[in-house]
């Protein structure tokens, strides 16, 4: 604490303002990076404190990082400039020492009444100081956020290295993991979509007018939505049953004889328009112009009820269930709710996803794994400015999810699960979710379409045989990575997964020696950004890692 009130004297008689955050900081995720960066931009130097080892143990828990380790991965950040172990339970008592210029604190304690909170507010206040309550920007473009990240002491892979070293990880047990994927049962329900890639020759510029012209080359078809869902499933080895809208046409037999061919056992209501359609135009790998051909499904009273009772029916004897609303009209959000109830029963895990905003992610009541982008999550519950793990436990409380993870794009995932008595009532102040990261894992991706179903299906069927969530977004951020270097929706292998994991384990090996080139597969495509060993510890400490220990 000496040292760190002698740098606070030295910026007050420069005239610098000093913010300053404080939290736990387990595990740096994109969502701390926001909040941090934003805090960063109300001064000239941003204080943060962590909760020591010892406040955890006093509450009957532990961190799942140390706090030198954690303190030293907060340094490496470029926006960062002091870090201080505080071993008290709140921050009271170092805002008071220090007396921040600016304090920041998430935008749900904008209205937190807890008397911890009030207490921590009160000293900032009586010092002069402020109390800004922020998340941080919500960026949906990753630029600015990757920006950051590269910047910092190569945080990929610091992460990875502590990814792999969780024990529920270990490469065997993933294995063995895939390995129970052969034979389980599962049901998929949800709109299928038919994806088609228009390859086109070089555009040239029209003549009557200056716009794009293409001439097409050749069309390749995908089967796409809830399709593409059941055949990952049956290339991992599981027996999928889909069962989806399909409307009596050339198209939907095909789709039909198709899925049956891959494993896919296919069972439909009848629709009344034509089967869903999505055109993307190419030149090259890079996709110009996007055309969907869709018709809005509208189901009668009758049609819904044959809906639910087929679903409720076919997932009799089954291991898991996906429900997939595309957000084209075959699940409206009452159907949704009514799936859940009918199917909840008759499976061990019940997992649930959403494409766009006009789905019903708040129908999906009970299931045990939500998989929407951050976006979507957003949208759904009008949370434009609360942080992320604010926004997963909103998610979880509206929906009684236990687990979540919301997808960030080239940012990778957050995985949240409840922890133990975490809808208690009158505890405002304490953590309700515990989140890991788990990056991309694909450092150049050739085409993002269907990594989110790819990660839905691998993910439920990880939960299925037994797995944590974490295992279950490590197994599916690798089919996600898989998906994603491939031009199209294909299905993904269980030895494609596989080979991911091989890569990964092979990855573990370099991170561990303070070397990311070598080995076989070694880092080179799976994180972003060029290789280089993470910065040791006294390079951290140059970064501004104070305070280390009780009293310091």
């Amino acid at each position: 604490m000496h040292e760190l009130l002698e740098r606070r004297r030295g910026a007050r008689s420069m005239g610098l303002n000093v913010v300053q955050c404080h939290g736990c900081f387990d595990i740096v995720h994109p969502g701390h990076i926001r909040h941090l960066r934003q805090a960063k931009s109300h001064g000239d130097i941003l204080l943060v404190s962590i909760t020591g080892d010892s406040c955890y143990a006093k509450r009957g828990g532990a961190p799942l990082i140390p706090e030198d380790l954690r303190a030293e991965n907060l340094a490496e950040l470029d926006c960062v400039d002091w870090v201080y172990i505080d071993q008290h339970g709140t921050a009271e008592e170092v805002l008071k020492q220090v007396e921040p210029d600016v304090y920041i604190k998430g935008k749900e304690y904008e209205h937190n009444e807890d008397p911890r909170f009030l207490a921590e507010r009160k000293a900032v206040e009586e010092a002069g100081g402020r109390v800004v309550f922020s998340s941080g920007d919500v960026i949906f473009s990753s630029t600015a956020l990757i920006g950051t990240l590269e910047r910092s002491a190569d945080p990929y892979h610091a992460r990875l290295k502590q990814l792999v070293s969780e024990p529920s990880l270990d490469g065997s047990q993933l294995n063995a993991l895939i390995s129970q994927f052969r034979g389980k049962q599962m049901l998929v329900v949800g709109e299928s979509i038919v994806d088609v890639y228009v390859h086109c020759d070089q555009p040239e510029v029209a003549s009557e007018s200056p716009v794009m012209t293409l001439r097409p080359l050749r069309r390749v078809q995908y089967d796409g939505g809830a399709a593409i869902i059941a055949r990952h499933a049956a290339a991992l080895g599981a027996r999928p049953v889909l069962l989806t809208g399909l409307p009596q046409s050339p198209e939907a037999e095909a789709l039909r004889k198709r899925l049956m061919q891959e494993g896919v056992r296919v069972e439909s209501v009848r629709t009344d328009v034509a089967l869903a359609q999505k055109q993307r135009f190419l030149v090259g790998p890079q996709k110009v112009m996007k055309l969907n051909m869709l018709e809005p499904i509208v189901l009668d009273a009758l049609r819904q009820d044959e809906l639910v009772a087929r679903a409720e029916e076919l997932s009799r004897g089954m291991d898991a269930c996906v429900i997939a609303d595309f957000g084209n009209g075959l699940l409206s959000p009452t159907v949704v709710e009514r799936l859940c109830g009918a199917v909840r029963g008759n499976v061990r895990t019940l997992s649930g996803d959403v494409s766009g905003r006009k789905s019903a992610l708040l129908s999906f009541k009970g299931v045990d794994l939500l998989c929407p982008s951050e976006r979507e999550a957003r949208d759904a519950l009008r949370c434009f400015e609360e942080s992320v793990p604010a926004v997963a436990w909103r998610l979880m409380q509206e929906t009684g999810c236990r687990n979540t993870m919301l997808t960030m794009g080239g940012d990778g995932l957050i995985a949240f699960e409840e922890l133990p008595d975490a809808r208690q009532v009158g505890e405002e102040y304490r953590s309700r979710v515990r989140g890991q990261h788990v990056p991309a894992l694909s450092g150049y991706p050739v085409d993002p379409l269907g990594c989110g179903d790819a990660l839905l299906a691998a993910a439920t069927l990880t939960m299925c045989c037994g797995g944590s969530v974490l295992a279950a977004a490590m197994l599916g951020s690798l089919s996600a990575a898989v998906q994603a270097q491939r031009l199209g929706n294909i299905a993904v292998s269980a030895g494609d997964l596989r080979a991911a994991l091989v890569r990964v384990m092979s990855a573990k090996l370099a991170v561990g020696t303070g070397g990311i080139g070598g080995g076989a597969g070694g880092l080179e495509g799976l994180l972003r950004g060029e290789a280089s060993a993470a910065a040791p510890v006294e390079q951290a400490s140059t970064a501004g890692l104070v305070g280390r220990g009780a009293g310091a």
